[in-house]
């Protein structure tokens, strides 16, 4: 078992982000603000809320026609609405098919407080604040193997190296209160090269 905030992220990883929430999100993370055509990578955030505007879904089609690695972080998620799960699906239609690495567990209460990674099997929990990484339990497994098998297809559709070649866009859930995500997020921008 192991406990830790997210990574620091490379910093010479210029990062653009998109979206209502930009600054606040950037601010979070400690990235400078950077224009599209000359980012490394891209998040592009998909409020539960609010959607993603049509401005965004033109930076989105920008950033594919450059090849820019994208992420989708989707963001407000605590109100019980809608969940993880429904918004990438909105996300896959409105942008490009994503790809979920992640699945959202909830506490009694139904707030979202941990996250199974769906290829180590390993279980992430922030319901303290603070990343605790566990093995997961045995009814996590079962209930995930579905999920388990079409992202180990799609893994296998786009090569391991697919996010960093700018082809696979994985859907990442993102809680600042609790930081859900934040660790997830830093680890995959931390597999990208810097083009500077």
């Amino acid at each position: 078992m192991s406990t830790q905030i997210f990574p620091s992220i490379a910093p010479n990883l210029q990062v653009c982000v998109v979206g209502k929430t930009s600054v606040e999100i950037a601010k979070y993370f400690g990235f400078n603000p950077c224009p599209l055509e000359d980012s490394d990578a891209a998040i592009f955030i998909v409020s539960a809320t609010d959607g993603i505007s049509p401005e965004d879904v033109a930076l989105w089609n920008t950033a594919r026609d450059l090849y820019i690695p994208s992420l989708v972080l989707i963001t407000e998620l605590t109100n019980g609405e809608i969940d993880f799960d429904d918004m990438s699906a909105i996300a896959g239609r409105l942008l490009d098919p994503v790809q979920t690495p992640l699945l959202v567990l909830h506490d009694d209460s139904g707030n979202p407080t941990a996250l199974i990674n769906l290829e180590s099997l390993k279980l992430s929990d922030y319901s303290t604040g603070i990343r605790v990484e566990r093995d997961s339990d045995a009814e996590h497994k079962v209930l995930v193997f579905e999920f388990r098998k079409e992202f180990l297809e799609a893994i296998e559709e786009f090569g391991e190296t697919g996010f960093q070649d700018g082809l696979s866009f994985p859907a990442i859930p993102f809680i600042a209160s609790n930081g859900l995500g934040s660790f997830e997020v830093a680890t995959l921008l931390n597999q990208l090269p810097s083009r500077r």
